[in-house]
């Protein structure tokens, strides 16, 4: 075999190699996105219409909020944010409408007093994907039935699904000082 056609195979093999590696590592990076952001990541997938761009979008959340500063909660805030939060479930009886715009100023209370920036929703809602992707879909939810909660077409149910979401948020947010979660 001439020199050329041997040089012309190993390249060929070497590119082959090289791009069977690239793919295997791209896969095990996507699994990786997918498993840490759950949900979120086939949203992301879907609102870019493109895998590449949505794991972009998503590493560059991770890379965002790798640069706060999150912290737990002190035992006197622990307790105040839990008071806070009952008193808005007890409320939400008499004013349902109120009470959803009280939980949306605890959440946001909450996010800030633990490190989170509290921005534009979009914004909170990407920042808290990173750490909480599994309930970032409640506060979603629950952001948009307080954006349509002035119009006539709203009810009561809603209003509570909206809380509900709103708890899910709370519950994943509050930690016990020491890191042991809250028991919903």
């Amino acid at each position: 075999m001439d020199p050329t056609a041997r040089l012309i195979i190993v390249f060929a093999v070497i590119l082959v190699v090289g791009l069977g590696i690239w793919a295997w590592s791209r896969n095990k990076h996507s699994k990786h996105l997918q498993e840490s952001f759950g949900p979120e990541y086939h949203r992301a997938v879907e609102e870019h219409g493109d895998r590449t761009r949505a794991e972009s979008e998503l590493e560059a959340r991770r890379k965002r909020v790798q640069d706060f500063e999150i912290r737990s909660l002190a035992p006197a805030e622990y307790e105040r944010f839990s008071r806070e939060w009952m008193e808005v479930q007890a409320r939400f009886v008499d004013s349902p409408n109120r009470a959803m715009h009280e939980a949306d100023h605890l959440i946001q209370d909450l996010m800030r007093t633990r490190g989170y920036p509290v921005g534009d929703f979009e914004q909170r809602a990407a920042d808290i994907s990173v750490d909480h992707p599994r309930v970032v879909e409640h506060y979603r939810a629950a952001h948009k039935a307080l954006a349509s909660s002035g119009d006539d077409e709203w009810d009561t149910e809603e209003l509570r699904q909206a809380i509900v979401h709103y708890r899910a948020l709370f519950d994943e947010l509050m930690e016990k000082p020491g890191g042991a979660r809250q028991a919903a």
